[in-house]
């Protein structure tokens, strides 16, 4: 977070989740409201950033862009969109199986301009949804909310946290969250910006409020995205953009190394997921050029 301002990178995560779903098919993953959470001028400023730095992004596609849209659509489905889609995919799929078995309660960890309880109203009759972010993200979210006219459902709740500084287990017991309640949480595009103490302890704090049988999805950087030789240009490009954007990469794992730290926070990786196992259920066969992120696993994890 730079400077207390509302995320960066959670605003562009929310233009590429509406880019994609105005104009492209078929869908990796529709959010059909984020475009509504993004003033016209953002969108278009957006827009005009994101084709522009086509020559960092891609150099070899710059050379095949001639126009803005080209170029634009060049840096969404190679750079910006295919984490968030097949994340989100796969965190949503996995979630609304969870429900059928019985989970109660959804918190999402780092919401960002999440419209999952807005695109889902069947599904409110069944769960209480916490959504918890830094301040200044969550108000801006809060006041593009009021702009686009929704109503709030009562099960709904925003939880303010800096999750570097507060301790995210004592904020959430403040609310009006259960502990005793089945839950599954989705923690996205959070834990690369981490120091792996701040992970273990966020791991400590779902596992202490949760009861067995609760579920985490998340996605992780392996233990090779900072070193440039065993990475690709984009990934790359994305570190570097990243401490840009004033929110620098701290962590990564091995597979190995995630494993003891979920078990010795009372977690059982469940499924894990490579990149090529991403790009085989979520990428396979299109006819554009989304594919997998190098460098970067999904897992679902759950409490023993």
């Amino acid at each position: 977070m730079k400077n207390n301002k509302p995320s960066t990178t959670a605003l562009i995560t929310a233009y590429g989740r509406a880019y994609h779903s105005i104009n492209e098919s078929p869908k990796i993953f529709d959010d059909f409201l984020a475009k509504q959470l993004i003033t016209n001028d953002e969108y278009e400023t957006i827009s005009n950033i994101l084709a522009g730095s086509i020559n960092f992004s891609d150099s070899d596609k710059a050379t095949f862009c001639k126009d803005k849209d080209s170029a634009l659509k060049a840096v969404i489905q190679n750079q910006i969109a295919p984490i968030s889609l097949s994340r989100s995919r796969y965190t949503e799929d996995m979630l609304k199986l969870s429900i059928k078995l019985g989970v109660k309660q959804y918190v999402i960890l780092g919401a960002g301009f999440d419209t999952f309880a807005f695109r889902n109203p069947n599904l409110l009759n069944y769960i209480d949804i916490f959504e918890l972010d830094h301040p200044s993200t969550q108000n801006l979210k809060l006041e593009r909310i009021k702009m686009a006219g929704w109503e709030i459902p009562k099960n709904l709740h925003f939880i303010p946290v800096d999750f570097s500084k507060n301790n995210f287990e004592e904020t959430i017991k403040n609310s009006a969250f259960n502990e005793t309640k089945l839950s599954f949480y989705s923690w996205l595009g959070v834990t690369y910006y981490l120091s792996k103490g701040e992970i273990l302890n966020t791991l400590k704090g779902i596992s202490n409020i949760s009861p067995n049988g609760s579920s985490l999805a998340f996605d992780y950087a392996d233990s090779d995205i900072f070193q440039p030789k065993k990475t690709t240009k984009r990934v790359q490009t994305m570190v570097h953009a990243a401490i840009q954007n004033g929110e620098p990469m701290k962590s990564c794992y091995s597979c190995s190394e995630l494993v003891l730290d979920l078990e010795r926070t009372g977690f059982q990786l469940y499924e894990h997921l490579t990149p090529l196992e991403i790009n085989n259920r979520y990428f396979k066969e299109r006819n554009d050029d989304y594919r997998a992120f190098e460098n970067i696993n999904f897992a679902l994890a759950v409490k023993k």
